[in-house]
C-alpha cells in the first residue's frame, strides 16, 4: 500500500468518524426535549398538561423546516452584524448542493442537525416560562423566530470564529451561556411582560401564591433527562479533529479553533451539575431547585467549560446554584409570572456565565489569529449585546400580538383549562384541578 492510499483511507476514516460522531451528538441532544415536555407537563396542572405538552412538541416540530429554510443560512451569511455576507452564505440556502443528500458531503447534514437541536432548546426553555395562559399560535411564532431566527442570529455573532464579537472583543462562550441561555431567557422575559400572570398567581396587595405542578417526581425527572441530553449538547460544542471542518489535524477544538479535549468537558460537565445541584439545595432544600440547579450550574460553567480546572468549574457552578433561586424570587416579587424559573435559570446563570470567563479567565491567550484575548470587557460587551438580542425581539414580537389580542387565552379558558380548549384532556375528568 502506498503512502498516498494509506493517506486516503485515514481521511475516509476521519470522515466517517466525524459523521457517527455529530449524528450520536444531535440523537443525545433529542433528550433535551423529551426532558423539557416531562419538566413542563409535570409542572403545570392537571387541566393544562396536554397543553403544554402539546405546545413543546410543535415547537421542536415547526423549528426543524424553518431552520432549513432559513436558519442555517444566517448564521453563515450575518457573521459581520445585520449586513448578510451572501457568499458566505451561499452553503446555507436550502437548494445548494451542501442541504441535501449530497453523499460526498460528511459534515453539513450532521452540523445542521446539531445547529437545529441548539435552536430547538432555545424554543424549549422560553416554553416552561409560559404554561398556561398563552395561545398556541402565537407561541409557535414566537418559538419560530428564536430559534431560527434571534437564537442564530447571536450564534453568528459570538459563537463561529469569524463572528464580529469574537474577532472584535475576544468574545468567549463554547458551552452557549451566552448565545443560547441568555438569549432564551431575556426572550422570554421579554414575552412574559406582556403575557401577563397566570390567573390566580398574584393578590390584590401585590404578593404572591405559589401556583404547583400536578406531578413534581415528573418534573424532576424531566429535568435529569434535560441533565443527560446535555452531554450531547456540549459534546456538539467540540470541532471533530482531521477533517476538512477542523481546525487542527490532531487535536479537537473548541468552536473558535482553541485547543479543547472531551475529557475537559467530561470532568467540568459533571462537576458543574454537582455544583449547582448541591448550591441550590443548600440555598432552598427544595427537590424542584435541586434538579433545577443541574441546570444552573451547567449554565454557570458552560462558556468557559472547555478551559475551567474543574474545581472552579465546581465553585462557578455551586454559585449558580445558590444564584438561580434567589434571582427567580426576585422576578417573582417583580410581578413577573415565569412558572418555571426559566429567566434567572437560564437569563440570570447565563450571564453569570459569561462574566465568570472574563473574571477568572482575563488574559487567556487568543486561539487564533484575529481573535483578541480574553477579557472581561470583551465578555461584559458581549453580556449587553446577548440580554439586548433577547430581550428586544421577545418584548416588541408579544407586545404586537398583544395589541392584536392574539397572545393570552381567554380567562375562560384559562380557568377551564387549556386541555379542553386545545386538545382534549390528559387525565380523566374526575382527577382534573
Amino acid at each position: 500500500m502506498t503512502v498516498e492510499e494509506l493517506q486516503a483511507m485515514i481521511e475516509a476514516a476521519n470522515k466517517i468518524n466525524l459523521e457517527i460522531y455529530y449524528y450520536w451528538a444531535t440523537a443525545i441532544m433529542i433528550l433535551i426535549h423529551a426532558g423539557f415536555l416531562m419538566y413542563e407537563m409535570g409542572a403545570s396542572r392537571v387541566k393544562h398538561t396536554l397543553a403544554s405538552g402539546t405546545k413543546n412538541v410543535l415547537a421542536f416540530a415547526f423549528m426543524i423546516p424553518t431552520f432549513y429554510m432559513f436558519g442555517w443560512w444566517i448564521y453563515l451569511a450575518m457573521t459581520n452584524g445585520f449586513v448578510p455576507n451572501f457568499e458566505a452564505g451561499a452553503g446555507g440556502v436550502p437548494w445548494g448542493e451542501s442541504m441535501g443528500p449530497n453523499l460526498q458531503d460528511n459534515a453539513t447534514g450532521v452540523f445542521v442537525g446539531a445547529f437545529t437541536l441548539f435552536a430547538c432548546t432555545t424554543a424549549s426553555i422560553m416554553s416552561g416560562a409560559v404554561i398556561e395562559r398563552i395561545r398556541m399560535a402565537a407561541f409557535i411564532i414566537l418559538a419560530v423566530v428564536l430559534g431560527s431566527v434571534v437564537w442564530v442570529l447571536s450564534a453568528s455573532w459570538g459563537w463561529h470564529y469569524a463572528g464580529w464579537m469574537v474577532t472584535k472583543w475576544g468574545y468567549h462562550d463554547f458551552g452557549a451561556s451566552g448565545v443560547v441561555h441568555m438569549i432564551s431567557g431575556f426572550f422570554a422575559l421579554g414575552v412574559l411582560i406582556n403575557l401577563g400572570p397566570r390567573i390566580g398567581k398574584y393578590n390584590a396587595d401585590g404578593s404572591a401564591n405559589a401556583i404547583k405542578g400536578h406531578s413534581l417526581p415528573m418534573t424532576v425527572a424531566g429535568l435529569m433527562l434535560i441533565v443527560t441530553g446535555f452531554f450531547g449538547f456540549l459534546g456538539a460544542c467540540v470541532i471533530f479533529p482531521g477533517t476538512a471542518v477542523s481546525f487542527a489535524a490532531d487535536q479537537w477544538t473548541n468552536i473558535y479553533g482553541g485547543p479543547t479535549t472531551l475529557s475537559a468537558i467530561c470532568f467540568n460537565t459533571l462537576m458543574a451539575v454537582a455544583g449547582g445541584i448541591i448550591g441550590c439545595y443548600v440555598k432552598t432544600r427544595d427537590p424542584f431547585w435541586m434538579m433545577s440547579g443541574a441546570l444552573c450550574g451547567v449554565i454557570s460553567a458552560a462558556a468557559g467549560l472547555d478551559m475551567w480546572n474543574p474545581s472552579l468549574a465546581f465553585a462557578v457552578a455551586f454559585a449558580g446554584g445558590l444564584l438561580g433561586p434567589v434571582a427567580a424570587s426576585f422576578i417573582e416579587k417583580m410581578g413577573i409570572d415565569d412558572a418555571v424559573g426559566a429567566v434567572a435559570v437560564h437569563g440570570v446563570c447565563g450571564v453569570w456565565g459569561l462574566l465568570a470567563v472574563g473574571i477568572f479567565m482575563g488574559g487567556y491567550p487568543s486561539p487564533g489569529e484575529g481573535i483578541p484575548v480574553i477579557s472581561f470587557y470583551g465578555q461584559f460587551m458581549g453580556m449587553l449585546v446577548m440580554l439586548a438580542l433577547g430581550f428586544i425581539p421577545g418584548y416588541v414580537l408579544s407586545l404586537l400580538f398583544k395589541m392584536m389580542g392574539i397572545l393570552r387565552a381567554s380567562d375562560g379558558v384559562q380557568r377551564a383549562g387549556m386541555d379542553v380548549e386545545v386538545v382534549g384532556t390528559a387525565y380523566p375528568e374526575e382527577v382534573r384541578s
